[in-house]
């Protein structure tokens, strides 16, 4: 009877995985029973021959299905894996025939329920799962397994060591093909260092540890990979600190995709949505549903944070990636991390096995097949090279900075966007709310006293004269002591309580930086944002000095030399004010503003610290700006009176004053809040 429900669910295409482990259970038995069978000698020849016959009739039945999907013959080989789902089903079906079953211990688990406080189905979820086809898993493509001169050795030291002993000057990256003409949105336009991943993934590549240095564009690359594989759905499990960024860059590279990203037990995620975006600290309530959800595609960004296989975190990762292998064959699979692969060798243990590249004990079945081809063993010295060889051809590709200079700006200014949880981000948007509000009062006020006299509305019934006016008014009362107890705060306590809400997020990627790509430059306004960096910093175990403007200049000369000479000192944490100018920091290519200037020009001075003569890299200024915030308003118009600047030289404009930019910020906010009252 279970054979024939296999049987009708091949017939009509709809195999699950319960269905293939009851094809398994159904095999295992029958092997079984037959050799019990041939061994009973209380049976009778004629007996014998009629339930050898009937065995063999079921097995024929079991040929039969795996014809008509191929997929299902690896699961009646000898050395097969056997998972507990089948263990399960072959005890159930035991039972059922009134064989006794002896209890058998439980098995460890492979992946450990440890500090998952909860899980989460969210109703979307459930409906895209109950609606669409291609929760249907694909096994078209599954790889043989290898059985050759390999098979007895341990391999998965060997393939380690390979890494760390090799030759000066070895190859660290896959060859990939030239760049192919790609149809990107309008306004956009990739390097050429990219456009060759992307020529790689439409030669058929589906795996790839993407481990180029930060700001060569990773995200943008992963993204168009999905789209050059047709690996959607597609989940990427990121940091938090860049989980709104991933959304953003996702509506910008592949805009005809829908995005959802999922907070906390993900009540509000689309099911249906092509790109789904989670961050590590809450993947543990949505392992369940992921796994079954029938993703394509999965990338997983700052891959080192799983480097330890022990913690809940890698755990989390790993069951995904398995599951996301069990349901399609092959997957496009993707780790990114800017950390060198000759550190700590060892970690990549936990981003092989994510990438299906190692089992736990041994290479997958296309390593070892690569592997076999060499033609060597561990105890060969040539081993070793052509190990190392097999495993970057998998999909290593390791690009640095000063290899694709000729491809990148010399000085470039990225965006960060930062979602703001918890109570701060609460109390940050409640506070701009009553900002908004205060203002709306007070030109309703100036409003009604203006009609007196005269009033100009524009088209949308706004005195835009009028709010420009209160917005000055605003500026020109606010002082930065003034209370922040979230009912009054002006514009100045706003920006003030975003920087200190930013300022772990900020210190974060620093960490990830500095870590990855070398020395970082950390510029913040407020030394209470660069006490809670420099805090972290040591937490982290990253060696930090600071320029402020409180310093002896001997503190400051030791504080510069430190940064350009000493090994150990990976960060300088800089006040923008104290540090934009008049000092030389060149030893680094990566700033992190972890707060905005009032003016574009104080925001290049700080990054001309880096970019300068000397420096030999291209420069990145890494912009932390709290999404969904009056600071995103910040930077939209510092970046609209940039080029102001420019002009400026030419006696035709003088550059935007401080007071400028918060009296713009204002009328935004008011502008904003008035119109979106007026469609009330």
């Amino acid at each position: 009877m279970a054979v024939r429900e296999v049987e009708r669910a091949v017939a009509g295409r709809q195999l699950t995985s319960g269905q293939r482990a009851r094809f398994q259970a159904s095999a295992l038995l029958a092997r079984a029973e037959r050799a019990l069978v041939r061994n009973d000698e209380s049976l009778t020849p004629a007996q014998r021959d009629t339930q050898l016959k009937r065995l063999e009739g079921l097995a024929t039945i079991l040929a039969q299905i795996a014809t008509r999907e191929p997929s299902l013959f690896s699961l009646l080989q000898e050395d097969a894996e056997v998972s507990e789902a089948t263990r399960r089903l072959e005890r159930e079906m035991q039972l059922q025939a009134g064989i006794e079953v002896e209890e058998e211990p439980a098995p460890e688990p492979t992946y450990s329920n440890v500090g998952r406080d909860r899980t989460a189905l969210p109703q979307s979820v459930v409906q895209a799962q109950l609606a669409n086809p291609f929760l249907v898993p694909d096994f078209s493509q599954v790889a043989p397994r290898v059985h050759g001169y390999l098979a007895g050795w341990e391999l998965i030291e060997p393939l380690l060591n390979s890494f760390e002993q090799a030759a000066p000057g070895a190859p660290a990256s896959m060859a990939l093909p030239e760049p192919r003409p790609i149809l990107l949105p309008e306004g956009l336009d990739l390097m050429a260092h990219q456009a060759r991943v992307l020529a790689s993934v439409a030669e058929g590549h589906r795996t790839f540890l993407l481990a180029d240095e930060p700001g060569l564009g990773k995200t943008a690359q992963a993204l168009l990979a999905a789209q050059a594989a047709d690996a959607f759905p597609l989940l990427c499990i990121v940091p938090n600190v860049v989980k709104t960024n991933w959304a953003r860059e996702a509506k910008m590279w592949t805009p005809s995709r829908s995005v959802t990203v999922v907070h906390g037990d993900g009540l509000d995620v689309d099911g249906f949505a092509d790109i789904v975006v989670v961050n590590y600290e809450v993947l543990d309530r949505h392992v369940g549903w992921m796994g079954e959800h029938g993703f394509r595609g999965l990338v997983v960004d700052e891959a080192h944070y799983i480097k330890n296989k022990k913690s809940q975190r890698s755990q989390n990762v790993l069951e995904v990636s398995d599951r996301v292998r069990q349901r399609v064959a092959r997957p496009l699979l993707m780790a990114l991390t800017g950390t060198p692969l000759i550190n700590d060798i060892d970690d990549f243990r936990a981003i092989w096995q994510m990438l299906g590249w190692i089992e736990e004990k041994k290479p997958g079945n296309v390593l070892m097949a690569a592997l076999e081809q060499t033609g060597f063993t561990p105890a060969d010295h040539a081993f070793y090279p052509a190990a190392r060889q097999s495993v970057i051809d998998l999909g290593i590709v390791r690009r640095r900075k000063v290899d694709v200079a000729a491809d990148i700006p010399a000085r470039r200014i990225a965006d960060l966007p930062v979602e703001l949880e918890g109570a701060m981000g609460r109390s940050i948007r409640d506070a701009e709310a009553q900002l908004a509000k205060r203002l709306v009062g007070r030109y309703q006020a100036a409003l009604e006293h203006r009609r007196a006299g005269y009033s100009v509305l524009g088209e949308d019934g706004i005195d835009h004269e009028l709010v420009r006016r209160v917005a000055e008014r605003e500026v020109a009362e606010g002082s930065e002591s003034r209370a922040g107890d979230g009912t009054n705060d002006n514009v100045f306590t706003m920006v003030r309580k975003i920087g200190q809400a930013k300022a772990e997020l900020a210190t974060d990627y620093a960490v990830q930086l500095a870590r990855s790509a070398g020395k970082v430059v950390f510029f913040a306004k407020h030394l209470d944002v660069m006490d809670t960096a420099e805090e972290i910093f040591a937490r982290r175990g990253v060696g930090a000095t600071s320029i402020r403007g409180d310093q002896t200049r001997k503190a400051r000369d030791e504080a510069i030399e430190a940064f350009q000479n000493d090994p150990d000192t990976h960060v300088i944490v800089c006040s923008l004010t104290a540090a934009g100018v008049g000092i030389n920091l060149q030893v680094a290519s990566n700033v992190v503003l972890a707060e905005l200037s009032w003016t574009n020009a104080e925001q290049t001075q700080a990054i001309d610290r880096v970019h300068r003569i000397g420096q030999t890299e291209p420069v990145t200024a890494w912009r932390i700006i709290a999404a969904q915030t009056i600071d995103a308003k910040i930077a939209e118009l510092i970046d609209s009176k940039a080029g102001l600047a420019a002009r400026a030289l030419d006696g035709a404009e003088e550059e935007a004053t401080t007071v400028d930019v918060q009296v713009e910020t204002l009328v935004a906010i008011l502008t904003e809040a008035l119109t979106e009252g007026a469609e009330e």
